[in-house]
């Protein structure tokens, strides 16, 4: 199988300021697909976008986008990538059709097939019905929407998007986030999008980069992130005839006596080291003993957000590992 060239790579990347360094030496290769950039605000995850587009110079360091110097080919690489700011940036008298073929022409397209595209594409983000309304009287998402589909229209190589679920509801993000997915499925355009919503990221993307300070804590497929851990989750129900019997404690006990490790994990939820097969058995035999149901018994995997308790590792997979 051949091996995809990555669609970023930089070496050595350093964005200073006179009071924060905002990168450090940051070293990282991003395959094509849907890479998710992870990391707390002010992590500098914004900035790298302004840098990888040739907006603003790196301290030192070197950096590619397409194969592109994002040093001396700012504007190629923009011809080439969409962005998608964080902030709003709409004109509010405008109407999302007017928008998105400006931005079009001046990506270079003719007008007849700006016109064309932008119908395209703001059908594809959902937007076709509202497309001649002016964009002040536009919900969040809707605004939202009409940042991805200017990011969209000239077709471009890959998207970089920042923090594209700011300000949504929890269907306004899962809306935004499937569509992030059929922006790589359906066209076949790479994705690079940041968010500090670490959970977020763990259903869309391919891949993860995190980051943390301007450093590179890991770099590596997102299934590697969340694999299975060696605990059971474990969730029961009350005894409906008696409110005051405290279930969790009582499940609790009658494990730790069975030999098994148990701890609380937030509300309602014991985990459960796996010590053998047995431990499903001793686990459903002990809350039947009990009188009570069972709602959860799953393998607990990791998630995203433990990389940051854990020790920073600055690692990547070979690229092999995460090529699309």
């Amino acid at each position: 199988m051949s091996i995809s060239s990555p669609v970023i790579r930089t070496d050595g990347l350093t964005k200073r300021f006179p009071s924060v360094t905002a990168l450090d030496q940051l070293t990282v290769e991003v395959q094509p697909g849907v890479v998710g950039l992870v990391g707390a605000n002010g992590a500098g995850k914004s900035t790298l976008i302004k840098i990888l587009l040739g907006l603003a110079p790196a301290t030192s360091g070197t950096g590619e986008v397409l194969g592109l110097d994002i040093a001396t080919e700012g504007s190629a690489i923009r011809a080439l990538v969409g962005y998608m700011p964080e902030h709003d940036c709409l004109p509010p008298d405008v109407s999302a059709t007017e928008f998105v073929v400006q931005m079009a022409r001046m990506s270079g397209l003719p007008a007849a097939a700006a016109r064309e595209r932008t119908a395209d594409t703001l059908r594809h983000v959902g937007l076709y019905e509202e497309r001649y309304r002016p964009m002040g009287g536009y919900s969040t998402g809707m605004k939202q929407r009409v940042k991805l589909a200017q990011a969209l229209v000239h077709d471009p190589r890959l998207v970089l998007l920042d923090e594209p679920t700011n300000g949504l509801d929890p269907v306004g993000r899962d809306d935004m986030l499937a569509l992030i997915r059929r922006v790589h499925s359906d066209f076949g355009i790479s994705v690079l999008v940041t968010t500090h919503l670490l959970g977020e990221l763990e259903r869309t993307c391919d891949h993860l980069v995190v980051i943390d300070g301007g450093r590179l804590l890991r770099s590596s497929s997102t299934a590697s992130f969340t694999e299975a851990t060696q605990l059971l989750a474990v969730e029961v129900t009350d005894r409906p005839d008696d409110p005051e019997f405290d279930a969790d404690a009582a499940v609790q006990e009658r494990l730790t006596a069975a030999g098994l490790s148990v701890r609380a994990d937030g509300a309602r939820i014991l985990l459960v080291d796996i010590a053998g097969e047995e431990t499903y058995d001793v686990i459903r035999d002990t809350v039947a003993d009990l009188g009570l149901g069972l709602v959860r018994l799953e393998q607990r995997r990791h998630r995203v957000s433990e990389i940051f308790t854990q020790e920073p590792q600055e690692t990547q997979e070979p690229a092999d590992a995460h090529a699309v």
